[in-house]
């Protein structure tokens, strides 16, 4: 199993072109085998990018967050996830989703896919790209 940064599950769903090889391969043998999850905080975030018309899709925002979450295991926000999330580097990143995201990929011992470059530099969490 493998956690997807936000931007990593919507490239997967539509654009999955924007991925890197090494990424899509790695999403299609989890997806294929134990497969992906998303952190809590990630429907919330596709919430907010469908709302605000950030992202394009069919149906209502409901509709669309739970075709994608019935599709992926989603992975809770724990005390755990939420200690972790404010313990990580000053450098990692400022947005609290990012830091969840991170925190639950550290916390459940997965690799996270993500292209953001500072939080693949973090040592605290593994990442692929």
């Amino acid at each position: 199993m493998i956690l997807l940064d936000t931007h990593a599950l919507i490239w997967f769903a539509s654009e999955p072109g924007k991925l890197s090889a090494n990424a899509r391969q790695s999403i299609n043998t989890a997806y294929q085998g134990d497969g992906i999850a998303i952190s809590a905080i990630t429907l919330w975030e596709l919430a907010w990018l469908a709302t605000h018309g950030r992202i394009h899709f069919t149906g209502t925002p409901e509709a669309f967050v739970e075709r994608v979450s019935s599709r992926t295991i989603v992975r809770p926000i724990t005390v755990r996830v939420a200690i972790l999330a404010n313990q990580l580097p000053a450098s990692y990143s400022t947005d609290p989703c990012d830091r969840l995201i991170g925190a639950t990929a550290q916390a459940e011992g997965l690799a996270l896919i993500t292209k953001d470059s500072n939080i693949r530099r973090c040592k605290q969490i593994k990442t692929i790209w």
